[in-house]
């Protein structure tokens, strides 16, 4: 039977259930959000003589919850207008319309009496064959289905989505006793393909895989703190970006998260886990049940860890319970690894310092290592689950068992039992066989050390065994970096996709676009058009490029050599009217921060596959110049498109006018539609960031052996000249005027007025691209001359955000 998912109901609306609706919307599946009526009226419904009878307050919990939802930041939604595929309603009212859904997801509180009372009412309205989940963090699935039909028991498990529902990729999939492999399989691929998960199943056990494991590293730091006498501060330096962890590291991740939450799924594992080996580990030290006590919860109660006062932030001391000025953290290991780019290249080093980070590395790796070698098979039988629930659930670059492949399998064990601790037997199984890691690539693929075979085979007959299973739909470069790559130079590589494509992926510091990358783009170009068929720029690092190297431009601007810096601007504008007039197809597959020149790249390219996390714009006015690789070319041609007999086209130009002076970014791929920078019928988005290069090489063949032509260039740009630049110079005037903008902002905006408009020209006219690029690079140049656009590169450089001058 296939199983499609046209709509689906989503009971509970609190921050998760209404955050998973929000997901469901913004992959265009409409959705019924339903929570419980009131029992009493508000004081504004009393007075304006409401009674309970009345749809707005029967609805008003649901109403509110997902209002306020919507109004969060980081929003839940990827477009505001995506909201209206929810509708909303009561479950007294309105449980009758999960007849006609083909998904009901139950998001109610964590009681599991209060679960219980929902699946029976839903039980009366479903059709038979209809999912039916739960998004429980801890709840074992078995006892919620109990009493319930066979057709109910077999169409039900659990789905933990992590909060929030958007950014976190862990999807959780917990079967009952009686789910059928047919159910798991579907939400497997539904949730990789569809919702952009990475979906592992999970055994019906105590806080499932990721939310096991997290904890016990969370508790294992709290109590490692005390042990070593570190400040949270100095926590949060260790368990951040430099091991490949979120910037919020551990103390602030948990305030966001909020400490009841954690406390509530720790107490569950301490009393549903007597015999975990580390099961007084889950005990909540001495200074978490003080912060219990005095309602610090983080950020909801608006202190934890860490507190805000005015513009101060302060940071909790962990022995006297005072908020102290925050205090900032070093240490002589860290500094060993500033020059390692990949943190997977650090743990080595880090493992072997001297200092507190030194001891404080070594003792939570090898309590991590002998923990996660301890719960196969209790919480899965494949170590890869376990990474995998860590990447996505925690946002971790490397999960556990990548890590200890990274130090060597026989390093962790002796750091392990230095502190007295032994991993598993399996592990020592797997070295007494002759294999050293638990992972291996080949092929381009990831197999893993298969512990109830023993084996880590590599012959055909059992390689269908012990590979990771999903990989077929993805590309990863990481696995055919070396293997196929064809050429490389400092900033990039490039690799044979096969098929007849070919990749380029940068590799410089936050992908910046220098004259290094600029060259490889243009081999890349060179070679696909001698011998292969397309070519796709992406990579998977965690931005696609925050722009062109301003470093670079910085240092040409002071030392005053602008024949050089012209020169640069130049090549930059070449080699993104290359990449549009190449006699192949090029696909750009951008994702994260795409900014600056990364914006004008995808600008420019055939096609642009975006993962839907792109945060994407034209950011130049930040440093006090325009955009000037294409991009304010680019954006003068696109309203030029737009224009239409008998419109204003005034307003048309000056919309995209304002995109650029205010250097939008938008918050999604889709959001970039709105602002001009994808195209409708053009441009497409991936939800699965995993699936990015792999369908970008797709549509680079589907275009080649559609037979694709070389474009012809554009002489046909229709520019408004001096009609426009006195609108926008009296903008300007006006903006100065209300102090809404600096002298400087005024002289930057009406440098791209000039060019947006096609100069002073008397009447519209008819340009060529190129044209508009040589005033564009000309007002680049002059804006580089200015003290004030010097001082805000300066600012960029080493503050790392936009100075307003």
């Amino acid at each position: 039977m296939k199983r499609t998912i046209k709509k689906v109901a989503v009971i509970g609306s609190g921050i998760m259930g209404s955050g998973i609706a929000c997901h469901f919307a913004n992959i265009g599946v409409e959705v019924l959000l339903l929570d419980i009526v009131p029992r009493e009226l508000t004081d504004a419904e009393a007075k304006k003589g409401l009674t309970l009878d009345s749809k707005i307050v029967r609805n008003r919990l649901v109403s509110e919850h997902l209002a306020n939802s919507l109004k969060s930041k980081p929003s839940p939604i990827y477009n505001q207008k995506f909201a209206s595929r929810i509708t909303t309603g009561n479950t007294t009212d309105d449980m009758a319309k999960i007849a006609h859904v083909d998904w009901i997801i139950e998001v109610v509180v964590e009681r599991l009496d209060i679960k219980k009372m929902v699946f029976e009412q839903i039980e009366k309205f479903r059709k038979p064959g209809t999912l039916v989940t739960s998004n429980t963090s801890g709840i074992p699935i078995h006892f919620m289905s109990e009493g319930r039909s066979e057709d109910f028991q077999k169409h039900f498990c659990g789905t933990h989505f992590f909060n929030p529902a958007r950014y976190l990729k862990l999807f959780e999939i917990i079967p009952g006793p009686q789910t059928s492999t047919e159910v798991l399989d579907f939400l497997t691929i539904y949730g990789e393909k569809f919702l952009g998960k990475t979906s592992v199943v999970a055994k019906d056990t105590p806080a499932f895989i990721g939310n096991r494991i997290g904890i016990f590293g969370i508790q294992s730091l709290f109590h490692l703190v005390n042990e070593l006498g570190l400040t949270i501060e100095e926590v949060d330096k260790l368990t951040g970006p430099v091991i490949g962890r979120p910037k919020s590291a551990t103390f602030r991740t948990v305030d966001v998260v909020g400490l009841d939450t954690l406390v509530h799924v720790a107490n569950g594992i301490y009393e549903n886990c007597p015999n975990d080996e580390q099961h007084e580990l889950f005990k909540l030290p001495d200074f978490i049940t003080k912060m219990m006590e005095n309602n610090w919860l983080g950020s909801k109660t608006g202190q934890g860890f860490y507190k805000k006062e005015g513009r101060d932030i302060l940071s909790l001391d962990l022995n006297t319970l005072e908020y102290r000025a925050t205090k900032k953290a070093s240490f002589a290991t860290l500094e060993l690894t500033k020059t390692i780019d990949k943190p997977i290249d650090r743990f080595k080093v880090l493992v072997k310092g001297k200092d507190k980070a030194g001891e404080f590395y070594r003792k939570s790796f090898a309590a991590m290592f002998a923990y996660v070698s301890n719960r196969i098979p209790e919480i899965a039988d494949e170590l890869y689950k376990i990474d995998d629930a860590m990447k996505a659930g925690f946002g971790w670059e490397n999960g556990p068992f990548e890590i200890w492949d990274a130090i060597g399998v026989a390093k962790g064990i002796e750091i392990m039992k230095a502190e007295g601790l032994e991993p598993n037997s399996w592990v020592v199984e797997m070295l007494a066989s002759g294999n050293s890691s638990f992972y291996t690539i080949k092929d381009g693929a990831t197999y893993y050390y298969n512990i109830p075979n023993k084996s880590h085979p590599s012959d055909s007959e059992q390689t269908k065994q012990t590979k990771v299973p999903g990989q077929d739909a993805f590309i990863i470069l990481n696995n055919i970096r070396e293997s196929k790559k064809i050429w490389s130079n400092s900033g990039a590589i490039i690799q044979d996709l096969g098929d007849g494509i070919l990749n380029l992926e940068f590799q410089s510091k936050m992908n910046t676009i220098g004259g290094d990358v600029l060259q490889a783009i243009n081999k890349a170009i060179d070679l696909s058009e001698k011998e292969y068929q397309g070519l796709v720029i992406g990579n998977q690092g965690a931005n696609f490029s925050v722009g062109a190297n301003i470093g670079m431009i910085f240092m040409m601007a002071v030392e005053q050599e602008y024949d050089e810096l012209n020169m640069a601007i130049k090549m930059f504008q070449d080699t993104m009217m290359r990449l549009r007039y190449s006699g192949i197809p090029v696909i750009v597959a951008p994702h994260g921060m795409t900014l600056g020149g990364g914006c004008e790249m995808s600008m420019h390219a055939d096609k642009v596959v975006a993962a839907a996390e792109t945060y994407i714009g034209l950011v130049e006015f930040g440093v006090g110049v325009i955009p000037g690789g294409g991009g304010s070319k680019e954006m003068t041609l696109r309203a030029s498109d737009l224009f239409r007999k008998n419109d204003v086209e005034l307003n048309v130009l000056q919309e995209y006018f304002m995109t650029v002076a205010m250097a939008k970014v938008s918050t999604s791929a889709y959001e970039a539609f709105d602002l001009g920078i994808l195209q409708h019928g053009k441009d497409v988005v991936v939800v699965n960031k995993d699936r990015q290069i792999a369908e970008a090489k797709k549509y680079a063949l589907l275009m080649a052996e559609a037979g694709y032509t070389q474009p012809i260039c554009r002489n046909d740009v229709k520019v408004l000249g001096k009609q426009a630049l006195g609108m926008f110079l009296v903008g300007t005037d006006q903006m100065e005027a209300g102090k809404y903008i600096s002298e400087h902002d005024k002289k930057i905006a009406n440098k791209l007025a000039y060019v947006m408009a096609g100069g002073d020209l008397s009447e519209p006219t008819l340009v060529s691209e190129q044209y508009l690029l040589d005033i564009e690079r000309e007002a680049f140049l002059s804006l580089c001359t200015e003290r004030k656009t010097l001082e805000r590169i300066q600012f960029m450089l080493t503050k790392g955000k936009p100075l307003r001058n």
